[in-house]
């Protein structure tokens, strides 16, 4: 298939497939397009986001399956074949031989490369080593220091994986701030996301820009590129105080209360009304796992508001009203909050 065939054809599958690369675009289109020509046949929409517990299984049942049939004697030695370079020749070898990419997806409507990455996740040793002792950390500033953000390098010399390591220094590279957030950080914030949401359209469409662009050198764009794939790693830097999830999380809370036109938070018989509406639309989705919930929708439906606010809203909710939540499924916690919560707060209200 040729570029423009490729880009038009998956944009059905993938809104967003026209700021992909290239070479992004020609790998799903051979990987992917196939795929979900055929999921759709079955009416089965192509997902984004957390992997549920059934596609998990899905998964592990692939990896089991295609180590059966290669001889491959480990999850590690199929997803991380550069780590065993004297079988790495005979490993590859299998994995063309037997269609590796087509056997891990299998039965799983994503695109093949978000299955790759949550294998690599799943499969990795490295994963499950535990908190990083203060010889850890040294280490991890050393090497940043010899390798820079190198952190496939990084995470070989320190046996932790990638995201790990990445995480970890983000982290620890400089003093953070856990107390009440000062007007200059908050400022500092603001600024941050104004550049990188600035930076970011230019990147997309020099042209219109200025159109955008008000007198007092602010920009209208929609809200989703407010909060959606922001880099937080580089707003974590420009911050300089904060670790990247408080400033993700901080920045939902002042969006919050921009959306709802600077008001402070509602009180009372409207907070009773938006509890109550998050919970029957929940109800109403009949859905099995929270990574199927879709929180943006699901925001427009109850107002404009990012849905890691109405997100947070229910982890609230849940830790509140239901016991022992931690052991239940997602579709029990929204169960029991109908039967025995949502008629307490209608009578309330």
């Amino acid at each position: 298939v040729d570029l423009d065939t490729a880009k038009q054809e998956l944009e059905e599958f993938i809104p967003h497939v026209k700021n992909m690369s290239d070479s992004s675009i020609r790998k799903m289109a051979g990987r992917d397009l196939a795929r979900f020509k055929e999921f759709k046949k079955q009416g089965i929409a192509v997902k984004f986001g957390r992997f549920t517990k059934k596609e998990n299984n899905q998964l592990q049942r692939n990896v089991d399956e295609f180590l059966s049939i290669t001889g491959i004697d480990s999850p590690e030695k199929l997803l991380f074949t550069s780590r065993y370079p004297e079988e790495k020749e005979t490993i590859s070898s299998l994995k063309a031989k037997h269609k590796f990419c087509e056997k891990i997806s299998e039965g799983i409507p994503r695109p093949w490369r978000l299955i790759y990455y949550r294998a690599r996740k799943m499969f990795d040793p490295n994963n499950y080593k535990g908190r990083y002792t203060e010889e850890e950390k040294l280490k991890l500033k050393k090497y940043h220091s010899l390798h820079g953000s190198n952190w496939k390098k990084i995470s070989e010399l320190m046996s932790r994986s990638n995201l790990s390591v990445a995480m970890k220094f983000s982290e620890i590279k400089s003093p953070i701030n856990y107390g009440p957030w000062t007007r200059e950080e908050i400022q500092k914030l603001k600024t941050a996301v104004k550049e990188v949401v600035r930076r970011k359209l230019e990147m997309e469409d020099a042209s219109s820009l200025s159109s955008q662009e008000e007198p007092n050198g602010d920009l209208w764009v929609k809200r989703e590129k407010l909060y959606q794939q922001l880099p937080w790693t580089e707003i974590e830097t420009k911050v300089g105080s904060r670790y990247w999830r408080q400033c993700k999380q901080k920045w939902n809370t002042i969006l919050a209360k921009k959306m709802s036109k600077g008001q402070q938070s509602e009180r009372g018989t409207k907070t009773l009304e938006n509890k109550i509406t998050l919970i029957k639309r929940l109800y109403e989705m009949k859905v099995e796992d929270v990574s199927e919930v879709n929180w943006e929708e699901l925001g427009d439906a109850i107002g404009v508001v990012p849905g890691a606010i109405l997100q947070a809203q229910f982890y609230r909710l849940k830790v509140s009203c239901v016991p022992l939540w931690q052991n239940k499924t997602f579709s029990e916690i929204i169960d029991f909050i109908v039967e025995h919560k949502l008629p307490e707060f209608e009578k309330k209200l």
